[in-house]
């Protein structure tokens, strides 16, 4: 069954991307790693542009990380001072990143990058 990406302007098997998903999902989860240095690289492999793989890859680890949040705060397992301050520098990381990746797409060499 093949779903239209407007963004990507593509059609890609959605059982494809499900499983995609759902496998790195399960190693983020298993393994507390995060899941965009595993699918970004799937997804560019599958034909996605790569600008639109890494935006996709982030928003599909904000949701694993959420749901790994959730269960570590119910079990009390979360160092809130150090979260905070893990979360200060991923902010202020991922400003940095986008504008480098920002300047390199006006320059065209965001394959340089990726």
């Amino acid at each position: 069954m093949q779903i239209y990406l407007p963004i990507a302007e593509l059609s890609v098997n959605v059982f494809m991307i499900l499983a995609m998903g759902g496998a790195v999902g399960f190693l983020s989860g298993m393994f507390g790693v995060g899941g965009g240095f595993l699918l970004t690289p799937l997804l560019i492999f599958s034909g996605i542009p790569p600008a639109v793989a890494i935006a996709s890859g982030a928003n599909q680890v904000v949701g694993a990380s959420l749901s790994g949040t959730l269960y570590h705060w119910r079990k009390r397992a979360i160092d809130i001072k150090m979260g905070l301050v893990l979360l200060a520098g991923g902010v202020v990381g991922s400003f940095i990143g986008v504008w480098i990746f920002a300047l390199l797409k006006q320059l065209g060499q965001t394959d340089l990058l990726i």
